[in-house]
């Protein structure tokens, strides 16, 4: 049975995935007019924060890991993610 937790978590995964992928999307667009290697970089990296959030919560919600599981996926792949961002305002 889902409880109202259980609820919030996939209403707000369901918003990560579809906000951060629309970022993605734009992002890599962007690169493909431009060419600009930052713009590429800024991509992967809101691409990889957005996958973060799905696996973490597929990993909770249907494989049925523990919940502490799906956050330590969830923030290894956020940071990876934020310094390919970091790195993106610094690639010229």
């Amino acid at each position: 049975m889902t409880t109202h937790i259980d609820l919030l978590i996939i209403v707000a995964k369901t918003a990560i995935l579809v906000l951060g992928g629309s970022i993605t999307y734009y992002a890599l667009r962007a690169y493909g007019r431009t060419g600009d290697r930052s713009l590429r970089a800024l991509g992967i990296g809101f691409g990889i924060v957005t996958v973060g959030a799905l696996v973490g919560g597929v990993s909770h919600q249907i494989i049925g890991t523990d919940l502490a599981v799906g956050i330590a996926v969830n923030s290894l792949l956020t940071a990876v993610g934020f310094a390919v961002i970091i790195y993106s305002l610094y690639v010229e």
